[in-house]
């Protein structure tokens, strides 16, 4: 018999390396989408999607740009210095050993971009004597090469990785509103990430490093985006027998650039107007102390950064426009863990410098409760968001959509309520989580004015908002078989009644999993309702419903073949309007063969 441990009050999703890799997708946050609430800015991929509609948003809370949930790994953040947003690219699914998400704010250790909850990435550690190589190939000129080695001696351990991935795209707009602008979306990217570890009895230090570059089309043919970025962190832990100290510093530099144009109605002319260059750098550190005993537990700790960039716009014909500035954040915090049997107690404080002499102060309480192979929790929370330097400076055009900027924005709030229950078998996992989240000062995009050629927004602290629904998870598995189906309900609502862009009501996925032997195989279902693009609801985006597909077959030891197909039935749907739709990915597929050694 299996039992749900009681550590947590909140609603913690795992998702291990094997159902990682099995499930198709070039990068994770489309392998990500199995978790409902789990949503990018708009429906669009990573493989073609704008890097500044790639902030991820968890339960409902409604996608921006900017991130409503922290992204780590391995406790380095990852959501852009500048502008909130995730590079995907820097996430490959096979040097991943596991994926913690954490929706709601209930863990007092995090602060800025964590309103919504964690995304947690732990990297493969390191093996002796390992290597591994793969090669994928598929439809629309897909390729991708990558590689990795690592070594774990007795005072050191070392490992290193690297991939490359090109494709010709496909097109973002549908074929009856093509024009003679009109390309293939898509990206090439090259990342490499090292690490270094110095392990020692109960201390360990860790070196890491990690580049991105990569170069994307945006669809049209003068719009065109490139990125290259840099970060180098360390890591240190050490535990004694009633508790323990850990910290970890980076520093990130990296340089963004983007070409934006103005499109005829009929999509046949373009005329470039703005070029965009946007250099920016952040460093910070963290620290927690925790000490456990008999009956309670208490950590303790503080995290700094500091963020400084700036968008230097070059306009067309002529013109020069320059915004930005720097970001100083830091906060406090303290988490305490009684045990009082059969409950766990958990209250939290954090105290934050937002930024721009602001504060915020975010208390959070919890319990938890298990008997046998039953679990029941509740938790209160309240969190904040500060905006960021992307969206209190920069002004971006995405088609005849132009969004400016605001300085005078204040951070977003949430005061968040949950409460659970959870069954754990041998063989079955169940999972239910009703929520409702009040949201105050919800920066989004607010439109000014609209028609067919422009629709012209601008970033405003809105109405507050309401958040609610279900959560449901279940897991089972018998025999060579498992199945696992999870859904959200999100009613997510301004108080006037309009519903949160960029938020299906529904949202849902299944997989059927079959492993025998050296053969595995799976089929999975995502769907979601419809749901709108703008705060006013007047694009509508409707439902749509889509079908993967994934086999492996290995066919040495070490050695394996597999086929991945993402909207296997090539369902065509809506991802955004510019103002014209734009379609997100088709059928895409790609066989891949790899190679380990030294594999566990």
């Amino acid at each position: 018999m299996e039992s749900i441990s009681t550590e947590t009050p909140a609603a913690v999703r795992v998702l291990e390396a094997s159902q990682l890799r099995h499930t198709p997708g070039l990068n994770l946050d489309d392998r990500l989408r199995d978790v409902p609430g789990f949503s990018l800015f708009r429906r669009s991929s990573s493989l073609a999607a704008h890097p500044t509609t790639q902030g991820v948003s968890l339960r409902g809370l409604g996608s921006t740009g900017a991130s409503r949930t922290l992204v780590l790994r391995d406790g380095v953040p990852l959501n852009d210095p500048f502008g909130g947003w995730v590079y995907w690219t820097r996430l490959p699914p096979e040097e991943i050993e596991r994926v913690e998400v954490s929706s709601g704010g209930s863990a007092s250790a995090f602060g800025d971009r964590s309103l919504g909850g964690v995304i947690a990435v732990f990297s493969r550690p390191p093996e002796p004597r390992a290597f591994r190589a793969s090669y994928q190939a598929g439809n629309r000129g897909s390729q991708e090469v990558s590689g990795g080695v690592s070594h774990l001696a007795r005072r050191w351990a070392a490992s290193a990785s690297a991939r490359a991935f090109r494709t010709d795209g496909y097109y973002i707009v549908p074929p009856p509103l093509r024009g003679a602008v009109d390309r293939k979306a898509g990206v090439d990217f090259v990342w490499a990430g090292a690490a270094v570890e110095l392990p020692a009895q109960r201390r360990q230090l860790t070196f890491r490093m990690d580049l991105l570059t990569e170069q994307r089309r945006n669809g049209t043919a003068l719009q065109r985006n490139s990125t290259g970025l840099g970060t180098i962190s360390a890591r240190y832990f050490a535990e004694s027998g009633l508790g323990g100290v850990s910290a970890v510093a980076w520093h990130t530099r990296q340089e963004f650039r983007s070409t934006f144009s103005s499109l005829s109605a009929d999509r046949n002319t373009e005329r470039l107007v703005l070029r965009q260059t946007v250099p920016a750098q952040a460093v910070g550190a963290a620290a927690v102390w925790n000490r456990a005993q008999s009956g309670w537990a208490f950590l303790a700790g503080a995290d700094v950064a500091r963020t400084e960039g700036h968008s230097k716009d070059a306009l067309i014909p002529a013109g020069w426009r320059v915004g930005g500035g720097a970001l100083l954040q830091h906060g406090v915090f303290g988490q305490w863990h009684f045990v009082r049997r059969p409950a766990h107690l958990f209250l939290g404080l954090r105290h934050d410098f937002t930024g721009l002499g602001r504060q915020f102060f975010s208390p959070s309480a919890g319990v938890a409760t298990a008997r046998g192979r039953w679990r029941a929790r509740a938790s209160v929370y309240r969190r904040f968001r500060a905006p960021t330097l992307n969206e209190l400076f920069r002004e971006f055009r995405v088609g005849n959509a132009v969004t400016q900027a605001n300085p005078h924005l204040q951070p977003e709030r949430v005061l968040g309520v949950e409460a659970g229950l959870d069954w754990a078998a041998e063989t079955t996992r169940a999972s239910l989580t009703a929520y409702r989240s009040s949201l105050a000062d919800l920066i989004t995009n607010v439109t000014l004015s609209a028609s067919p050629s422009l629709i012209l927004r601008r970033r405003q602290n809105a109405a507050a908002a309401v958040a609610r629904g279900i959560e449901l998870h279940l897991r089972h598995r018998r025999g060579s078989w498992m199945g696992e189906a999870a859904y959200l309900l999100a009613d997510s609502r301004f108080v006037s009644g309009a519903r949160l862009p960029q938020v299906a009501r529904h949202q849902g996925a299944a997989q059927l999993t079959w492993q025998r032997g050296r053969t595995l195989a799976s089929a999975s279902v995502r769907s979601y309702a419809a749901q709108f693009e703008d705060e006013r609801n007047q694009f509508r985006l409707p439902g749509f419903a889509t079908a993967q597909l994934f086999v492996l077959r290995e066919l040495h030891p070490g050695l394996a073949a597999s086929l991945a197909v993402e909207n296997l039935l090539d369902r065509e749907y809506l991802a955004g309007f510019t103002p014209t739709p734009i379609v997100g990915a088709p059928r895409l597929w790609r066989v891949a063969l790899r190679w380990e050694s030294g594999r566990r």
